[in-house]
């Protein structure tokens, strides 16, 4: 994905994390595509390449993450854990992954809903970024000093099905309504052929999106879930509400 040549330098990386290849542009490619679009440099960090899959090696899936990643125009790197199916809620995990974070440095982190919810490993990934991101700030975690703390402006979770939707949090619309974001998220999702071979996934979050989007006022738009309370310099901030119905 081609960056605007005027794209300001000074936007902080994103980091987006899934759990298998495929969750994160299914859950929040869309946003990463604008973000991307306007500037942002974004990065992928992917906890399994999709052993337990039905559909699909490890291979394939690999393969379908790195061009749907290029697609994106996001960073992407594997890193291990207990492998697909297996994963685990365990403090050794969270530690891993804050030192991701003060590898990485990210302003805004995108995770998958900590709602368990389908697949086990989303919500516990969820669960492991929420730690790592307290984590990574304190300066005695003895396995992170050799690197500086990090913290990160603001954790936002990503729902890869309405289920998995968080309850109690109002969501931050995201508008991705732009004709070019829309065309390379999908174009990201239709990447991974061998789970869209099986189900209509990209239909759904098109479907989701455009839901979303009419409830706003706008063509399209993505739920994210915000796990701390965001804060604003002032009202002028706040653009617009979804009470258009």
């Amino acid at each position: 994905m081609k960056r605007t040549p005027n794209s300001p330098a000074e936007h902080a990386p994103l980091l987006a994390f899934g759990a298998h290849p495929d969750d994160i542009e299914f859950g929040c490619g869309g946003v990463v595509a604008r973000e991307s679009h306007a500037g942002r440099a974004a990065n992928f960090v992917i906890c399994s390449r999709g052993e337990a899959a039905t559909h699909g090696t490890p291979t394939e899936r690999t393969r379908e993450a790195e061009k749907s990643a290029a697609i994106l125009g996001a960073t992407l790197e594997f890193i291990e854990l207990d492998g697909d199916a297996h994963l685990e809620v365990r403090p050794a995990h969270a530690i891993k992954l804050a030192g991701v974070l003060r590898r990485l440095r990210p302003a805004i982190v995108l995770a998958p809903s900590p709602v368990e919810n389908q697949h086990p490993d989303h919500g516990r990934l969820g669960k492991l970024v929420r730690d790592a991101a307290r984590l990574a700030r304190y300066g005695g975690v003895q396995e992170l000093r050799a690197s500086p703390p990090h913290t990160i402006g603001q954790l936002l979770f990503y729902a890869l099905t309405p289920e998995a939707e968080p309850s109690g949090i109002s969501p931050v619309l995201i508008d991705i309504s732009a004709p070019e974001i829309v065309a390379t998220w999908t174009a990201a999702m239709e990447a991974h052929t061998s789970q869209t071979r099986a189900r209509k996934y990209v239909e759904l979050q098109l479907s989701r999106a455009r839901l979303l989007g009419l409830r706003a006022g706008i063509e399209h738009a993505i739920a994210l879930f915000p796990n701390d309370p965001l804060v604003f310099a002032s009202l002028a901030q706040l653009s617009g509400g979804a009470r258009r119905f």
